[in-house]
C-alpha cells in the first residue's frame, strides 16, 4: 500500500512538473524562438532519471518528446510572430531543405547514440552559442548577409542534425546564426520559430520509429515519444508561446539576446554537473 502511495506521489509530481515545463517552456519558445525544448529536455530528464530508467535511454526519450511537443509549440509561436511580420518565408524555402537533410542524419545519430553523448552534445552546444549571445555586441545594421548557396547549405545541415540530436526547436542554433548574419534579433526569433516546425516533424517521426521494440522504455511510450508526458506539455506550451512572442516584440533587442544566452548558460552549466556527479 505504501508502496502503491509512494508511486502515485511521484506521478502527481511528475505531472506538476511538466505542466510547470509546458508553461516556461512555451513562454521561452515565443520569447526566443527556441521551441521549448531547451527547457522541456533536462526537466524529462531528471524526472526519467527519478523514475528510474537507464541511464542509456533517458535523453532519446527527453529528446523525441520535445520534439513532439514542438510540433504544436512551433506552429502557435508561428503564427505569433508571422502577425507581427517577423518571419522570413523566402528563407525559410530556401534553408528549409537543407535543414531537414540535418534533422534526418541527426535523429539517425540519436536513434544509436548513448545517452550520454546525447547530452554532451546538448551541454556543449547550448554554452557555446550562450557564450555568443552574451559576448558579441548587437549588431547596429539590420542589413542581412548572403552567402553562398553551399555556405547556407552545409548551415542548414549542421543545425538541423544539432538540432534533432539536443531534442531542440530553430531558436538554440539559428538565432545566433541569423543575427550573426546580420538579421534582426527579432526577425530571427520569427523565423527560427517556423524553423522548429521543419526540425520537429522529421525528428517525432525518426524517433518514434527508431525506438520500437527498445527494451526499459517509460509506460505510455510510442518508440523513443512519451504520449504521457507530451499530452501534459503541449496544452501550456501552445497556450503560453503566444505570450512569449509578445514579449519579445516590446523588450529592447540588447535585452533579448542577453535573457536568451544567460537561459543557455544556465541550463548548460547543470547539464554539465549532472554529467559528471
Amino acid at each position: 500500500m505504501i508502496e502503491i502511495e509512494g508511486t502515485m506521489s511521484l506521478y502527481l509530481v511528475w505531472g506538476a512538473a511538466m505542466l510547470f515545463a509546458g508553461v516556461v517552456g512555451g513562454i521561452m519558445a515565443g520569447l526566443l524562438g527556441v521551441g521549448g525544448g531547451i527547457v522541456i529536455v533536462p526537466v524529462l530528464y531528471h524526472f526519467l532519471t527519478t523514475m528510474g530508467v537507464d541511464e542509456s535511454l533517458r535523453m532519446q526519450v527527453a529528446v523525441a518528446t520535445s520534439l513532439t511537443t514542438i510540433i504544436a509549440t512551433a506552429i502557435s509561436s508561428t503564427r505569433s510572430h508571422y502577425k507581427k511580420g517577423s518571419v522570413d518565408i523566402a528563407l525559410l524555402k530556401h534553408w528549409g531543405p537543407a535543414i531537414v537533410v540535418g534533422v534526418i542524419i541527426g535523429t539517425a545519430i540519436g536513434g544509436l547514440a548513448d545517452g550520454r553523448v546525447l547530452t554532451i552534445v546538448f551541454a556543449v552546444v547550448a554554452l557555446l552559442v550562450a557564450a555568443n549571445m552574451i559576448l558579441v555586441k548587437d549588431r547596429e545594421t539590420d542589413e542581412a548577409k548572403n552567402p553562398p548557396k553551399s555556405v547556407w547549405a552545409v548551415l542548414g545541415v549542421l543545425a538541423g542534425s544539432l538540432s534533432a540530436m539536443m531534442g531542440i526547436g530553430g531558436g538554440t542554433i539559428c538565432v545566433p546564426v541569423l543575427n550573426f548574419l546580420g538579421y534582426d534579433i527579432r526577425r530571427a526569433v520569427g523565423t527560427a520559430a517556423a524553423i522548429g516546425l521543419i526540425i520537429a516533424l522529421p525528428g517525432t517521426i525518426g524517433y518514434a520509429m527508431s525506438g520500437i521494440g527498445v527494451d526499459g522504455r517509460p509506460p505510455f511510450s510510442i518508440g523513443y515519444v512519451n504520449v504521457l508526458a507530451a499530452a501534459l506539455l503541449i496544452p501550456m506550451t501552445v497556450l503560453c508561446a503566444p505570450i512569449g512572442a509578445r514579449i519579445a516584440h516590446t523588450i529592447p533587442r540588447r535585452a533579448l539576446r542577453m535573457c536568451f544566452g544567460l537561459f543557455l548558460a544556465v541550463t548548460s552549466l547543470r547539464m554539465f554537473y549532472d554529467l559528471l556527479n
